[in-house]
């Protein structure tokens, strides 16, 4: 028997960190628990600086390990950016599709954090989809068009989910590693306003060359 030819190749092993950044509320640790454990539970109680989980997938001939980052919302937290910013290859910004407030503080989360780490890649995501299409459609355009604008200053894929009902949540993910490795993606998109926007073809390609 050739032993050399019945050797195993090892798999490549990676680690990425994703930083989960926003305000308080708006479903950063309800996202990441539904991603990694596929668990919902709308009773999630605030998070209290650094929360993380990590999540293994495969990738061809590579074993990822993906490091979930959340940060907790409240401004006595904000010293602690530089964990989930610092060594990120993505930084995921958080607003809840039901309060706009939370989608005009995004402007000031991607200013720390891409000042710490200007080579992430952004990427935009409004929460409870399946609460905000209940809402005035006048308010919809207006949150949707909003969103595009900001998707192209910040040069980033912009996506609606809902974790309760497991809208774009594994497209989500699908499309951040798609962006880290340069990969071709053919998740269709979403673009009409009304609709979970799923955005991402044309943002986010220029801020990491690849691993």
């Amino acid at each position: 028997m050739n032993s050399e030819k019945n050797k195993v190749s090892p798999r490549e092993e990676i680690q990425l960190q994703i930083g989960i950044i926003g305000d308080a509320q708006v479903g950063k640790t309800s996202l990441m628990v539904k991603y990694v454990q596929d668990i919902y539970n709308k009773e999630y109680t605030q998070t209290l600086g650094v929360n993380f989980l990590k999540k293994r997938i495969r990738l061809r001939s590579t074993d990822i390990t993906l490091s979930l980052m959340d940060l907790g919302g409240q401004r006595e937290f904000i010293n602690m950016l530089p964990l989930a910013a610092m060594d990120s290859y993505c930084i995921i910004l958080l607003f809840d599709l039901t309060r706009p407030e939370t989608l005009k503080s995004v402007k000031e989360w991607y200013r720390q954090a891409f000042g710490l780490n200007k080579n992430a890649i952004p990427i935009l995501v409004g929460t409870k989809y399946d609460l905000f299409i209940e809402m005035d459609q006048d308010y919809q355009e207006e949150i949707s068009r909003t969103c595009l604008k900001y998707a192209q200053i910040m040069d980033s894929p912009v996506i609606f989910s809902s974790s309760a009902y497991s809208i774009n949540i594994q497209k989500l993910f699908k499309i951040i590693i798609s962006k880290i490795f340069n990969l071709t993606l053919t998740l269709a998109e979403i673009s009409d306003i009304g609709d979970p926007l799923l955005i991402y073809k044309e943002f986010g390609n220029t801020h990491l060359n690849g691993l």
